[in-house]
C-alpha cells in the first residue's frame, strides 16, 4: 500500500527511459495464427492475420470492427498496437446486440485520447453515441460506488510532487503513448469498473453506469477508423471471473502450524514476553504462548479486518525490552511506530507511546546501525532515511537522518556491511549509504546511487522489502539479494564487484522475472511484499525468502496479477562458479495457500537448530516448522 507515501522520484523525466513492457497475468487465450476463422467483421475494414499479428486497414472515416465469437463479462486483454498516420484505434468490451446495433464499453487508443466510453454502434459499425465514463478506479473498491454530486468532491488538490534529486540511478519511465510506434495496452473490466494501462503506466480508470453496469456481457472487438492501418500483435485475453487457487502444498521440509484464523497484522515477532522460558510470538494484537501457542491474549483490543475493504493498520513488529525491566515489550513499525509496554505479571492490556513521528516506509528493520550491540529502528520518514535509538527512560526517542531528502521510498531498505569496513550500512532502493567511521549527530551518509529497484509492471513504484546483504558466491565481498517491486514482479540477486582500485559496483543479475519470461524454476509471481534470509537449510550458506502479500491493495484488479495464488518461497543459494557471478537461486515452495503480508520472521522457536518461519497476513497467522531435512 502506497496511500501516504511521498516519493519524490515519481516526477516523470524527458530522459527517462521508455518502459519494459512485460505480461502481467496467465492468459487462457493468445491469438498465435494467421487466420480469423475465430472472428467477424462488421463496416467496411480489410482485416488479416499473419503470425499472430492482426492488421486492419481502412480508407473512410467510419472504419469497422474485428468481433470475436466468444463472449466475456469480466475479461482482461494484454496487447500491443500500432496506428498509421490518419488511423484511430480502439478496443471494444462486452459488444451486446440491442435494437439497430450495437452498445459496449470502448477504450479510445488515440495519441491524445486514451480512455474509456460508453458507445452504441449502428449495423454498418458506425459509432452513434460516445459518452466519456465517469473517473473511477484506485485501491479502495473492486466496484465503483454511485456518482458522488456534492460540490466537495474530486479529491486532493493543490499537491505537487517535490522535484527528485538529480544523482538518482533511475527515474520512472517514459510511459506516453507512442505516435506510429509499438504501444502496450493491458485493460481489465471487471463488475463495473474497467482500469487500463497504456505502456506500463498509471491507471487510467472509469466507471460503467446504467442498466447494463453489472450485467453486460459479450466479446471483445478490435477497432479501427480514419484512414490508415492499425496493426495489433502479442494479444493474451483472461476471462477474470474464473479464479484459481492450486491444491495446497507445503514443503517436506516444513510442518505448517496455523496459530490464528483472522487478520490482524502483517508483522510478527518473537520473544518470551511472559518469562517462562519459552519463546512467544506477538502478531498484531495477540501474544501466542509457547511453546504450544494454542492459548493467546490481547495487548490491546483486538478487531479483525475485512481483506477485501480494510488494511490493517500493524506492518512490522518487534520485541524488545524496550524499557529494561527484564520483559520484552512490542514494537510496531508504520506508519506511526508505536510502542506496547509490557505489565509484567499483570494480566492486563498493556500501556502505549508513539516514540517517532510519521514514517512513509512500510519496510522497517529492527537491527544494531551503530555497533552498540544494541538495535535500532531503521525507517524511511520526511523522504529521508533514518534510524532512532529506543530510549528506556524517554518515550521521544532520538531519529538520525542518513539520507538527503528525496531519497527515501515507501518500499525496500536493507542494513549491511557492503563495502567490508565492520560498519553497517543502509541500502534503499536507489542505493546505499556508506556509515562513516564516526557518527556525528546531523552527518549525513555518503551516498552510493545504484538500481537495486525497477520501475517496471505498471511504474506505479520502485522498491521491493527486505534487502538482504551477504555473500552469495563466497568471493569475500557481500552481494544484495532484492525483489524489485513491491506491488510488481522481479527478484534479483547484485554481485559486488570491485575494481583494481577497490571502487564498488553491482552486477544485476534476475532470479524471476513477469510471465513474458522463463524464470528459474518455472515460478513467476507478483506482490513480493514481505522478505527474509537466513540458512534454512543448515549448508553454512544464507538463503532468501520471500511471499506474496494476497489482496495487497485489497480486492480488485488494481496490481498486477492480484488474485495469483498467495505463495511464500524459499530461495536457496547455491555456490556454483560455473553459473552466471558464481551464484544460483533455486526456488522451493514452502506454501501456496498463505503468503506474508509486509514482514517474514526467522527464527529458531524450539531450539533445535533449525531456523523456522512465521508469517502473518489476511489468511490468518502461520508458523512453519523447519524440519531439518
Amino acid at each position: 500500500m502506497c496511500i501516504l507515501s511521498v516519493i519524490s522520484i515519481c516526477a516523470q523525466s524527458d530522459s527517462a527511459p521508455l518502459s519494459e513492457f512485460g505480461l502481467t497475468f496467465l492468459p487462457d487465450y493468445s491469438f498465435e495464427g494467421s487466420d480469423l476463422t475465430e472472428w467477424r467483421t462488421v463496416g467496411a475494414v480489410n482485416w488479416s492475420a499473419e503470425n499472430g499479428e492482426i492488421t486492419g486497414v481502412s480508407t473512410d472515416e467510419k472504419g469497422g470492427w474485428l468481433i470475436m465469437e466468444k463472449g466475456y463479462q469480466d475479461v482482461g486483454l494484454h496487447s500491443l498496437f500500432k496506428a498509421s498516420e490518419g488511423a484511430k484505434a480502439g478496443v471494444l468490451l462486452r459488444m451486446e446486440e440491442i435494437d439497430g446495433g450495437y452498445q459496449g464499453v470502448y477504450l479510445s487508443l488515440g495519441g491524445d485520447d486514451v480512455a474509456p466510453y460508453s458507445v452504441t454502434i449502428d449495423d454498418d459499425g458506425n459509432i452513434k453515441t460516445r459518452e466519456k465514463l465517469r473517473r473511477a478506479g484506485g485501491i479502495w473498491y473492486r466496484m465503483a460506488p454511485p456518482p458522488d454530486t456534492s460540490e466537495s468532491s474530486g479529491g486532493f488538490r493543490g499537491f505537487q510532487r517535490p522535484e527528485p534529486p538529480s544523482d538518482l540511478p533511475m527515474y520512472p519511465p517514459n510511459t506516453a503513448f507512442r505516435e506510429n510506434d509499438w504501444n502496450q495496452i493491458e485493460t481489465f473490466i471487471e463488475t463495473n469498473v474497467i482500469r487500463s494501462f497504456l505502456n506500463d503506466g498509471r491507471e487510467i480508470g472509469g466507471a460503467v453506469d446504467g442498466a447494463s453496469a453489472l450485467s453486460g456481457f459479450g466479446p471483445m472487438a478490435l477497432h479501427i477508423a480514419g484512414e490508415g492501418k492499425v496493426q495489433f500483435k502479442d494479444m493474451h485475453i483472461k476471462d477474470i471471473s474464473i479464479r484459481h487457487l492450486p491444491k495446497e502444498e507445503l514443503s517436506p521440509r516444513f510442518e505448517l502450524q496455523q496459530i490464528s484464523d483472522y487478520y490482524y497484522s502483517w508483522g510478527t515477532d518473537a520473544a518470551d514476553f511472559n518469562q517462562d522460558g519459552n519463546l512467544d510470538i506477538v502478531a498484531g494484537p495477540y501474544i501466542y504462548f509457547g511453546p504450544e501457542f494454542t492459548d493467546f491474549k490481547e495487548i490491546y483490543p483486538a478487531i479483525a479486518v475485512g481483506p477485501s475493504k480494510e488494511f490493517t493498520s500493524i506492518n512490522h513488529q518487534f520485541g524488545y525490552d524496550v524499557n529494561q525491566d527484564g520483559w520484552p515489550d512490542v514494537i510496531t513499525g508504520w506508519t506511526v511506530p508505536t510502542v506496547y509496554i509490557n505489565p509484567g505479571k499483570e494480566s492486563r492490556r498493556w500501556k502505549s507511546y508513539q516514540p517517532v513521528g510519521r514514517t512513509q516506509s512500510e519496510t522497517t528493520l529492527f537491527t544494531d546501525v551503530d555497533g552498540d550491540n544494541e538495535p535500532e529502528l531503521v525507517y524511511a520518514s520526511g523522504r529521508q532515511y533514518r534510524y532512532a535509538k529506543p530510549d528506556p527512560e524517554n518515550e521521544t526517542w532520538k531519529e538520525y537522518n542518513v539520507s538527503e531528502e528525496g531519497y527515501a521510498l515507501s518500499h525496500g531498505v536493507g542494513t549491511g556491511d557492503i563495502d567490508g569496513d565492520g560498519r553497517t550500512d543502509v541500502l534503499g532502493a536507489t542505493g546505499w549509504w556508506q556509515q562513516p567511521e564516526m557518527l556525528e549527530e546531523g552527518k549525513i551518509w555518503k551516498y552510493h546511487p545504484y538500481a537495486f529497484g525497477r520501475y517496471k509492471n505498471r511504474a506505479s513504484g520502485v522498491g521491493g522489502s527486505v534487502m538482504a546483504v551477504f555473500d552469495a558466491n563466497g568471493d569475500g565481498h557481500n552481494d544484495v539479494v532484492s525483489n524489485l517491486n513491491a506491488h510488481g514482479f522481479g527478484l534479483a540477486w547484485f554481485e559486488q564487484v570491485r575494481d583494481d582500485n577497490g571502487k564498488i559496483s553491482f552486477v544485476r543479475h534476475m532470479i524471476s522475472d513477469d510471465y513474458s519470461h522463463e524464470n528459474v524454476g518455472g515460478v513467476t509471481f507478483s506482490q513480493g511484499h514481505a522478505a527474509t534470509f537466513a540458512d534454512i537449510d543448515n549448508d553454512g550458506v544464507t538463503d532468501y525468502i520471500v511471499g506474496k502479500r494476497a489482496f495487497t491493495h485489497l480486492d480488485n484488479m488494481y496490481d498486477p496479477d492480484s488474485y495469483g495464488p498467495p505463495v511464500i518461497y524459499l530461495y536457496r543459494t547455491i555456490r556454483n562458479e560455473d553459473a552466471p557471478g558464481g551464484a544460483e537461486f533455486e526456488p522451493e515452495l514452502i506454501h501456496n495457500r498463505s503468503g506474508a503480508g509486509s514482514q517474514i520472521t526467522q527464527i529458531d522457536l524450539n531450539s533445535d537448530g533449525n531456523v523456522d518461519i512465521i508469517s502473518s497476513n489476511n489468511r490468518g497467522t502461520f508458523i512453519f516448522w523447519n524440519k531439518g531435512i
